[in-house]
């Protein structure tokens, strides 16, 4: 079967539900305009009982030309299991967001993880010379992070929840590195903690977060969101009120787009400031 990149225009996507504010199409349609590829990236909009007839369309590889694309919300679980070849990364998630082809099969990987801790690399480097870290929350987005500190080796990833079930699953699946907690263990595992991740909505949007005492964590420790509206999280903004240095969310939105670039049109992007601006404009309009 022929490649698909074989045609004059490359064309990729981003799939969701809804998808009207995703900024990937801004992401990649500047990486085209930097490369000179005569390739688009667009969003597409899907119900989640539409998926498997989008993915079948897709594995067709008919008249929209796609090379691949990006799945977001409420999709992830579902690309994993209607991809040909699943990576392990994605096998262990139980979750795709980036979608490609090889050889004529939908391969699919994970890049949650990558620009996470891409992110955390490019904005405060020798961040992982750390024992601990500490994750709060338990839901979806936070499983590619804790996947992602303990392949780094990261010795202790403590994970706290308000119902510390949905924790304990998480400690389950990823490992002896992982332990789980109840929310009442905040104080005690924040202890000379190298690093604390809100996977939360907490902040979302202006919304109010809670006070958190980040005097307990180590000399040099970081406090980073995954959440970037506002790009200075409440939670944010108290831990540069009490001198802790902070990495904020949008790095890892920009730094997970960069593998599937790669696989969609055979150039590695660069996270430039030039591209930070460009979304925090975007931002700023909506």
């Amino acid at each position: 079967m022929a490649d698909s990149r074989e045609t004059l225009t490359m064309n990729a996507f981003v799939v969701g539900y809804p998808i009207k504010h995703s900024r990937s199409p801004i992401i990649h349609s500047h990486w085209l305009k930097t490369f000179g590829i005569d390739g688009t990236y667009r969003s597409v909009e899907v119900s989640p009982d539409a998926f498997a007839a989008f993915i079948s369309h897709l594995k067709k590889q008919r008249s929209d030309g796609f090379v691949g694309g990006n799945v977001t919300i409420p999709h992830k679980e579902a690309a994993f299991k209607l991809a040909d070849r699943p990576d392990t990364l994605a096998e262990e998630l139980g979750a795709a967001n980036t979608l490609w082809f090889e050889n004529g099969k939908l391969c699919a990987t994970n890049t949650d993880g990558y620009g996470f801790v891409s992110n955390l690399d490019d904005r405060h480097s020798g961040w992982d010379k750390i024992q601990s870290a500490v994750v709060l929350g338990a839901g979806g987005a936070s499983r590619a992070i804790i996947q992602s500190l303990r392949n780094r080796g990261i010795a202790e990833i403590h994970v706290l929840n308000r119902t510390e079930e949905r924790a304990r699953e998480l400690a389950d699946r990823f490992g002896k590195q992982v332990f789980s907690h109840s929310m009442s263990a905040l104080g005690e595992v924040m202890q000379g903690a190298g690093l604390f991740v809100n996977t939360t909505s907490l902040g979302m949007d202006g919304t109010e977060a809670p006070h958190f005492d980040f005097s307990r964590l180590s000399d040099g420790a970081v406090v980073t969101d995954i959440v970037y509206v506002p790009l200075k999280t409440p939670i944010l903004r108290m831990a540069e009120e009490q001198g802790i240095a902070t990495v904020d969310g949008l790095g890892m939105l920009l730094h997970q787009a960069k593998p599937g670039f790669e696989k969609w049109f055979g150039k590695i992007p660069e996270v430039d400031q030039t591209l930070r601006s460009m979304i925090i404009e975007d931002m700023e309009k909506h």
